[in-house]
This record gives structure tokens, C-alpha cells and sequence, in this order.
């Protein structure tokens, strides 16, 4: 079993059904990181040139065909991060940034071999986000990415002309411990194992053929 199949109890999670405050039996202090300003920016990048290295399989034959890419992790690498507070709203601040993103890519060598190399894909930022006032646990900023790139061609030198579809969410964000109203903990079912019953279907079958099939019966 798990939370979602055939599970049922008040203290599991799910949706809600009758007074949301019915069953609320503590406050908690729990340790979260506070999301206190977010952006989501979905661009196209065409003619993105990127450089392969980590190959395998080791000395491939050239020319290369490019095949696909994709971000290999959801957390993009911050760099050049500027924070400008805005001087008529002092609470907002110009955030500038350069992402990078560590992605995968696919590709055929000149006999047909399929292989892949790492490699990192970049974009810049420049937005406004609510910035809070220093304090004695600072801000952070985090970026959530996601990238694929579906097409691209071979450029010589281990580099690639891709272009890219990338997904990236700018977070500003502080650990905390905040205070929340809780249901108290979880009940945790038991695991349901997975079996895969080879002889079930042979099982199904009727003892005996189905008289009603013979014909003149």
C-alpha cells in the first residue's frame, strides 16, 4: 500500500472533505526554506552553441549527429548575481543573474555509434523580485530549471548549434522555522510489493473446453 491506493485514514495526505479545521491538534515548528518571490521564464533559444566534454564512449569518430539534449539536473548554478534595490520601491529589487544549466547530450558517431557528453547550457536573467530586508539569517536566490533541446547540428570541435527550450523559476528564498498548525504526523502504511504472477493467466483458464463451442452441441 501507499498513501494513494486503498489507504484510509485522517492523517495521511490528500484532499479535503468537510470543515479543513476539523482534526487540527498541534502547532509545529518545522524547518522550511520560505519562498518569499518567484518567476517563471519559458524562452526558445535558437543557434546556442555548446561544447561537449565527459564523452562516452572516449574518442569517438568524427563528424558527429546530433541526436537530442536535456538538463540533467533541476538546479541551475547561479552566477554573476547582482542585486539592485529599486530606489522607489525599496522592498523590490532588480535581480540579475547568468543561469547555467548542466545538460546531456546524445548524439551518433561516424560508424553509427550512439554516445553522449555533458555539457552546460546558459541564459541570463533580469527581472524584479521582492527582496526582504537584511537580517541576521540571510536570503538566498535558487533557480529551478529544466531544459531539452530537440534539434541541433554538428559544428565541428566537440561544440553543437542547438536550439534549446528551457524553463527557469528564480526563487528568492530563506531557511526558516516557521510555525504551521498541524494534523500531528503521518500513519505510514505498509509497502505493497510488487509480484508479478507468471502463472496467472494459465490459471484463469476453465478446467474443461466450452461445451457451447462445439458444433451440433
Amino acid at each position: 500500500m501507499s498513501f494513494f491506493t486503498n489507504f484510509q485514514s485522517e492523517r495521511y495526505p490528500g484532499s479535503i472533505s468537510g470543515n479543513p479545521i476539523n482534526g487540527l491538534c498541534e502547532k509545529e515548528c518545522i524547518q522550511v526554506k520560505r519562498v518569499f518571490d518567484a518567476c517563471i521564464r519559458q524562452i526558445t533559444q535558437e543557434n546556442v552553441y555548446v561544447t561537449v566534454f565527459n564523452q562516452v564512449p572516449t574518442n569517438p569518430s568524427y563528424p558527429l549527429t546530433f541526436i537530442s539534449a536535456k538538463s540533467t539536473s533541476p538546479k541551475g548554478i547561479i552566477t554573476n548575481l547582482d542585486i539592485d534595490r529599486l530606489d522607489d520601491k525599496p522592498q523590490f529589487a532588480r535581480v540579475r543573474a547568468s543561469i547555467n544549466i548542466p545538460i546531456e547530450v546524445l548524439y551518433c558517431d561516424a560508424n553509427g555509434v550512439e554516445g553522449k557528453g555533458d555539457s552546460v547550457l546558459s541564459v541570463t536573467q533580469d527581472v524584479i523580485l521582492y527582496v526582504p530586508q537584511p537580517s541576521i539569517i540571510p536570503f538566498e536566490v535558487e533557480c529551478v530549471v529544466n531544459a531539452i533541446a530537440p534539434e541541433g547540428v554538428y559544428a565541428g570541435q566537440n561544440n553543437f548549434s542547438i536550439t534549446a527550450c528551457i524553463t527557469a523559476i528564480l526563487k528568492i528564498v530563506v531557511e526558516v522555522e516557521l510555525l504551521v498548525p498541524t494534523y500531528g504526523y503521518c500513519n505510514i502504511p505498509p509497502c505493497q510489493p510488487f509480484e508479478q504472477e507468471i502463472c496467472a493467466n494459465y490459471f484463469e483458464l476453465p478446467l474443461y473446453p466450452n461445451s457451447d463451442n462445439i458444433p451440433g452441441t
